[in-house]
């Protein structure tokens, strides 16, 4: 990664169990902080990305931005901050090209190819946290031609992908606890055989680099409400990615709590002045978010602000009572405890597709199959598509022609990207960094 004037640049990588793979990388981070030169640190982490050379891309981008806006003096209240900034780089797996419609491929004949499939089990391979990982996926490849006659082999596939993950996570989103638990898994198979689609027919945008890829039809169109799939293929597809996605979020959460919190819990021991903002795109935003929660109360991660770019979890997890009857979001204690003392951006925005991968099958699991699945009214929702939700979230608008944004210590705030995000990945843009910025000056 080329030097970026004014952010010295310190990556750390993780491995699946949330170690770090090198000591030197840690080693050098500590050495430039104890020269005592550094105000601010920034941490970044990438969301589901496998190839490290595209998240430390993503960083560039994002960083050079932020640097330009420096330079032009936007924002005095950074004037003589000195920062230093963690890459976080982690063991995300890169999703194929049309894995993330829950239903399977969207295209003008609607229809889900069993080689795509193949394919998207062999892209997985070396992804899942069980030690016979890639034999299960090879298990699986087997029961395909099975599914179509024999409810032995469809509830086998099920229990296969179950196997594959280790659930750790309490959090209720999605409707983890009925696809693991709660269901029987010939019961979890026939309601992912339900049509389901996507809440938002949007116009064609530009390629999602950096993020999720091939979410349009073939004419570059979302996926919309008249998009809809069916049948065993789709429901092994929807089973596959309904784990995939479990599993990255799982390992997010274990990376940011049991990995990066730790580290930064002794850098600031040693640097108690130090300002820390952590900043998530995408998975990222999960993992960020467990950072600052750490794994209980006891282990809060105290920092100055938090940015969450297009964030791939519940649009619930900061909420006190989401359901009216008193069940509050996975994350909402760094809310009690004031954990983060600055302001928190969320952007958000209807051209996200990818983020809501999830949610239309955490839906077809609790028995509801309807439009508007995965919008702000749902039970079900992302982060990074509907913003905070019941959790008393600022509403704010991006605008590419602002710069600047009146963030509030200590307050939730949902930013509009309609016309700043084309899409999932859409990240690392100008007015993206204005918002991160924003959200550094008012902490």
């Amino acid at each position: 990664m080329d030097p970026i004037p004014g952010f010295p640049f310190f990556p750390v990588e993780f491995d699946k169990q949330a170690k770090t793979s090198d000591d030197a990388q840690v080693t050098a981070l500590q050495k430039a902080l104890d020269a005592g030169a550094v105000t601010d640190l920034i941490v970044l982490s990438h969301g589901w990305n496998n190839d490290m050379q595209e998240a430390k891309e993503l960083y560039q981008e994002l960083l050079t931005n932020m640097g330009k806006w420096l330079d032009k003096g936007t924002f005095p209240a950074l004037k003589d901050r000195k920062f230093a900034v963690l890459g976080v780089l982690w063991p995300s797996k890169k999703f194929a090209d049309k894995d993330l419609i829950p239903s399977g491929a969207a295209g003008v004949k609607n229809t889900v190819e069993t080689d795509e499939l193949r394919a998207q089990l062999k892209n997985l391979r070396g992804g899942f946290d069980a030690a016979d990982g890639d034999a299960k996926l090879a298990a699986l490849q087997a029961l395909l031609p099975k599914l179509e006659d024999s409810d032995k082999a469809c509830r086998e596939f099920v229990e296969t992908c179950r196997s594959l993950v280790k659930t750790r996570s309490s959090d209720k989103e999605a409707e983890s606890s009925s696809f693991f638990t709660g269901l029987d898994a010939l019961e979890v198979f026939k309601r992912f055989e339900q049509p389901t689609s996507f809440v938002a027919n949007v116009p064609a945008q530009a390629s999602d680099i950096g993020g999720a890829q091939g979410l349009g039809d073939a004419q570059g169109g979302a996926a919309g409400l008249g998009d809809f799939f069916s049948g065993v293929i789709s429901s092994a597809r929807n089973t596959l990615n309904y784990t995939t996605y479990y599993q990255m979020k799982e390992r997010a959460g274990l990376v940011g709590s049991k990995g990066v919190n730790p580290l930064l819990r002794d850098i600031r021991k040693k640097h108690p002045n130090l300002r820390i903002h952590v900043v998530g795109h995408s998975f990222g935003g999960r993992l960020v978010a467990a950072i600052v929660a750490g794994e209980d109360i006891s282990k809060i991660l105290n920092v100055s602000s938090m940015s969450l770019l297009q964030a791939a979890f519940s649009h619930h997890a900061f909420s006190s009572d989401f359901d009216g009857k008193g069940s509050h979001g996975f994350f909402l204690r760094v809310i009690q405890n004031a954990a983060i003392s600055g302001p928190v951006a969320i952007t958000h925005t209807e051209n996200d597709k990818a983020v809501g991968v999830a949610y239309p099958l955490a839906s077809l699991l609790a028995g509801q199959n309807a439009s508007g699945i995965g919008d702000k009214n749902s039970p079900y929702g992302g982060l990074g598509r509907n913003g905070a939700q019941k959790s008393q979230a600022t509403e704010l608008q991006m605008k590419k022609d602002s710069t600047t944004y009146a963030l509030q210590k200590g307050k939730l705030h949902n930013l509009l990207a309609d016309t700043c995000v084309s899409n999932h990945g859409d990240v690392r843009n100008p007015s993206v960094a204005a918002v991160v910025l924003s959200a550094i000056a008012a902490a």
